[in-house]
Parts: C-alpha cells; sequence; structure tokens
C-alpha cells in the first residue's frame, strides 16, 4: 500500500481503477486469464520484446549517424535492457503464477524495477527512471497493438492520474466514468481543480511524483478533502474509505435538500448565492443546486475544446442556450480570459517569459479586436434572452475598462445598422483581479455597474504567487491579511457608491471564509454549484452579527496561519447539517 500526501483540490471520496494518461494513456485493466490463454500471452510478450528490441536497435544506429555515439550510448542502454533475460522471466513468472495478461504483467514489473531505481541514492540511476517510462510505454504500444483508449472515450469509471489536466482536456473527459482526480502539479485555485469542485469529483493535486508510483488498473482512493491519495490498499483502509464515501454522499443529499430555502442568516440577513459555471450544459446543474444565477460564466472554452476559433454563430448558441436555461435569472457572461495557461489551440506558441504578467486576457482581446468583436456579438446577440450582465476580467487601469467599452459600443452600433436585436441597457461590469484594481476600485466603480472580486488571481498577483506551481502552492492563501485588506477595501468602495460586489472566486465556495465574507459586508457570492448547498447551510446556521464580530476579529490578525486557525475553529462551531 503506497501512501501520497498533495493539496485537497475538490472534496470527496472516490474509490477504483487508475488511468494513468503518462503511459500514454493506454488502459490495462487487471484481470485473470484463463490457462489456455497463456501461451498466446507470453507469444505476445515475445513478440512486442523483439519488436521493441528491434525499434530501439534502429533508433540507437539512427543517433549514432547524426548525433554520435556519446548520444547513442541512451539508447543501448534501452536495448540492453529489453533484451534482459531476467526480465523476461519476470514478466513470464508473473503471466503464469498469478494468470496476468502479458501487458499487466509487463506493466507490473516494469512499476517495481522504477521505485527501485527511484530509491537507489545514485543520482544517475535515479535519472534512469525516465528511461524506463520510456521502455514501457514503447513495449506495451507493441503488446497492445492499436487497443489504446481514448481518455475521451472512456468505457468504464476510472480515476485520471496524470502530470496536468488543462481546461480542455478536462472539457473532453468523458465525465460520466471519471471519479476521481490524483495530479503530480497543480494548486487548490489551477484550473483543473476548479473545474473538479464545478463537475463535483474529487481531486488530489500536488503530489509531485504520483504518475511513477501509479500502476494503470490498481485500485486507487482518492481522499479531495483531506489531500490523500491511497494505491493499493489494504482491506481496513478500504473499508473507512468506503465508510467515510458513504458518509459524504450521506451528507450531501441532505444538504440537498435545502434547495429551496432561502439563504438567509439566523437573524433575517439575506444572502445571494450564484454559481461559476464553464459550459452552457452546467447551468442547468448549477440551478439543480439551488443557484439563483450565474454570477460567472466562463466562456474561454468555447475557444479551448476546439481547435479552430468558433464561430459567432456557434457563440451565440452557446449563451442562448445559458440564457434559456437561467430564465428570470441574471446571468454574468465574463469576456474571453484567454493567456497564460489557458492558450487555445489557435492562439500559436506564447512566448512571454512570464505568461501571467503577460498578454492574456483583455489585453489579448483588446490586441485581437476582430475576435473581441465577433465574441462580443455573439454575446450581445444573446441578450434579449434575458438578464444579462457583461463583465470584463483582469482589468488594471481606468484606460482599459474605457477601451472595452468604446469596443463594445462599436459592436453594439453595427448590430443597430444592421438591425440585429440586442439589450441596449446590458449593464457592464468588471473583475477586481489585480491589486491595482482593488487600490482604485473607488475609481472604478464610477464607470463600473458591478465589481466582482476574483480571489485567485488577486491573491496569486497580491502574493507574488503562482497559483498551479506546486513548489510554491503552500504560499498561495485567500487567506493572508494582505488580501482580506484588499477584499474588504473593495467592498467598501463598492458600498459607497450603491454599486453591486461580488466574489466570484473559490474563497467563495469554500465553507471556512463563509462567515468572514459575510461580515466583511459581501451578501452575494458566486462558486462552484456543487459548493451551493453547504455554503446556505453555514448562512442559515449563523448571524450577521457573529460573522461581523469574526471579521473585526480576523482584521486584527497579521498572519495568514492566525486567520486560517481562527476560522476553522469558528466553522467547527456550526453544524450547516442541522439547517436540513
Amino acid at each position: 500500500m503506497i501512501t501520497k500526501k498533495g493539496i485537497n483540490a475538490s472534496p470527496g471520496v472516490a474509490i477504483g481503477p487508475a488511468f494513468v494518461l503518462d503511459t500514454e494513456e493506454y488502459r490495462i485493466p487487471q484481470r485473470t486469464i484463463d490457462p489456455a490463454q497463456i501461451p498466446a500471452q507470453v507469444r505476445n510478450l515475445d513478440a512486442a520484446l523483439a519488436a521493441s528490441r528491434q525499434e530501439v536497435a534502429e533508433l540507437r544506429a539512427a543517433a549514432a549517424r547524426k548525433l554520435g555515439d556519446e548520444t547513442a550510448v541512451i539508447f543501448a542502454f534501452h536495448e540492453q535492457f529489453i533484451a534482459d533475460p531476467k526480465l523476461r522471466t519476470s514478466v513470464v513468472d508473473a503471466i503464469e503464477q498469478q494468470r496476468h495478461t502479458a501487458a499487466y504483467a509487463f506493466a507490473q514489473i516494469m512499476n517495481q524495477r522504477q521505485r527501485l531505481f527511484r530509491n537507489v541514492p545514485d543520482p544517475y540511476l535515479k535519472e534512469r527512471v525516465r528511461d524506463l517510462f520510456d521502455i514501457e510505454r514503447r513495449v506495451l504500444r507493441h503488446i497492445l497493438g492499436r487497443a489504446r483508449e481514448d481518455v475521451a472515450r472512456l468505457t468504464d469509471p476510472v480515476i485520471i492520474v496524470a502530470e496536468d489536466i488543462t481546461p480542455s482536456q478536462a472539457i473532453s473527459l468523458d465525465r460520466r466514468h471519471v471519479l476521481g482526480f490524483a495530479i503530480n502539479v497543480g494548486g487548490q485555485t489551477s484550473h483543473m481543480a476548479i473545474i473538479a469542485r464545478m463537475l463535483g469529483i474529487p481531486a488530489v493535486v500536488a503530489l509531485g511524483d504520483v504518475t511513477a508510483d501509479i500502476l494503470g488498473g490498481e485500485t486507487l482512493i482518492i481522499d479531495g478533502s483531506n489531500g490523500i491519495v491511497i494505491a493499493d490498499p489494504d482491506a481496513e483502509s478500504l473499508a473507512r474509505y468506503q465508510a467515510q464515501q458513504h458518509e459524504y454522499e450521506r451528507l450531501t443529499t441532505r444538504l440537498r435538500a435545502l434547495r429551496d430555502q432561502p439563504a438567509i442568516t439566523r437573524d433575517g440577513v439575506p444572502a445571494q448565492l450564484l454559481a461559476n459555471i464553464e459550459v452552457p450544459e452546467e447551468a442547468r446543474i448549477a440551478f439543480e443546486f439551488g443557484a439563483e444565477g450565474i454570477g460567472l460564466y466562463r466562456t474561454e472554452l468555447l475557444f479551448l475544446s476546439s481547435p479552430r476559433p468558433p464561430t459567432e454563430e456557434q457563440q451565440y448558441e452557446a449563451f442562448r442556450a445559458v440564457m434559456r436555461a437561467a430564465g428570470d435569472h441574471p446571468v454574468i457572461i465574463r469576456t474571453l480570459d484567454l493567456g497564460a495557461d489557458k492558450l487555445a489551440p489557435t492562439m500559436g506558441g506564447q512566448h512571454d517569459h512570464n505568461p501571467a504578467l503577460g498578454l492574456r486576457s483583455l489585453r489579448y482581446c483588446l490586441l485581437h479586436l476582430d475576435m473581441f468583436k465577433v465574441h462580443l456579438r455573439a454575446i450581445l446577440r444573446a441578450s434579449v434572452e434575458g438578464d444579462m450582465r457583461i463583465m470584463f476580467p483582469m482589468i488594471a487601469t481606468l484606460m482599459e475598462l474605457r477601451q472595452a467599452k468604446t469596443t463594445l459600443a462599436d459592436v453594439k452600433e453595427d448590430l443597430e445598422e444592421e438591425g440585429i436585436p440586442f439589450r441596449r441597457d446590458v449593464p457592464v461590469g468588471i473583475m477586481i483581479e489585480t491589486p491595482a484594481a482593488a487600490m482604485l476600485a473607488s475609481i472604478f466603480t464610477r464607470e463600473a455597474g458591478f465589481l466582482s472580486i476574483g480571489t485567485n488571481d488577486l491573491t496569486q498577483y497580491t502574493l507574488a504567487v503562482d497559483r498551479a506551481n506546486e513548489r510554491v502552492a503552500h504560499l498561495y492563501s485567500a487567506h493572508n491579511p494582505a488580501v482580506i485588506r484588499l477584499i474588504h477595501q473593495v467592498i467598501r468602495a463598492a458600498r459607497r457608491r450603491d454599486v453591486p460586489v461580488t466574489l466570484c472566486g473559490e474563497m467563495a465556495g469554500t465553507p471556512i471564509y463563509c462567515q468572514l465574507l459575510l461580515g466583511l459586508g459581501l451578501q452575494r457570492l458566486s462558486m462552484a454549484p456543487a459548493n451551493i448547498p453547504l455554503i446556505k447551510g453555514v448562512i442559515r446556521s449563523t448571524t450577521m452579527e457573529h460573522c461581523q464580530a469574526i471579521a473585526r476579529k480576523v482584521m486584527q490578525f497579521d498572519g495568514d496561519r492566525q486567520v486560517l486557525n481562527y476560522l476553522r475553529d469558528e466553522f467547527r462551531g456550526l453544524d450547516p447539517e442541522d439547517e436540513t
């Protein structure tokens, strides 16, 4: 049994077989074969070893011709390893004695060899683990032939194990068969983590080298609430986590009973709970969880999931579908936030040395006005379907807001000349995601119809921490006093001019922050749909008077650990389940 500790990215417990993307997305189930099949499996292994050895020999010869003998030595190691009779003997023993398939037996033996190499003190041998990965993939390709399963078309429930999952990959996954995620990199607010929470799929990130430690088909336990992954669990651990899984599902079911209950504190102060969505289909799910509107529709997934830019008509249909699903509820559509780690196939290679500070989001759109105007046309056309608001992301200066509003005005003029209907009075707001925008919030309230605090990026930029970098992810904390003070400053600026303000970062859906945010003056929170019932339970279990006392206390702290410990203690004093 192997236990790995990472960062809890999406709560819940998942139990199932591993699907390791880093082994070329091969699906290698553990199954027992009939004794009569053993000779055929051995022949399959021998043929794969021979073909792989021939392939490597040709690569070694080509490397020697092009790059010299020193480079060719790399492939000589591969060739010698494949030809080692001890390797074949170990695999054949697993086939004959344990009645495993050739693919599973080979993968199991290679996994054992990789673990041995990682545990030796010699740095040179440690580096050879990557060579073993290459050898494993090569031989498995020959064993399996064309039997490779497309990760977008999974046929069985699995737990995805990978180095990372990009937003476009996450969207392409067959969600019906994804039980959980175990990811090498990332943090709680990496886009992979956000998508996992949105889908209600347990996930653990920042696991370091989980892809090297897990064997395809091996039973995994994902404890997304505590950031733990267990491979090949013993009977006691399996039974314990199965009980936790049932308990979590029971609590979730009971909290869902709050769907039609108002989000109102015990002393009668109402709050509005909205949903963050990535694709139109999630709008229906959001309202099933009790959302009172869509507080953030991330439109860039339309671009990330397609090999070519979506047409105006395709975008319009997507936006119209969300509006129709919302009915009379408000929908805030955020304009494109491409760049940094969200690169569409059509964007080409980005050469920014620091992508998070480079050409991204509204900056990218203002530099590609033709694309931006098509995007805005589609949004405006869909505005006639209901209560739509438009939100510009990553604003840092007043000039950027004015340029965006001018572009929007140009598009309105074009639609008017063409006789295409749209809502002329669509409210226009901005996201507060940069310290600059937070500091200038009082100025932005003069020209923005509403504000939405995006704590994911606001925290990242305030603390100078890459939220997707597992090496510094532990330094990323939305409860840092600097971040809390900026949030408070934005709320006060919005209140002075009676401008609506929402918080739509992951902080909004994290239960321990709920009372603090209410106490700071926030009464609109937008989050992953699955988080709405629990947050509603917290709100209905507390009073505004108590929340304000919490906020006053927190504002006195000077360290994030003090804040976190205090908020955890306050949350433990609640019992949201009582409100079902």
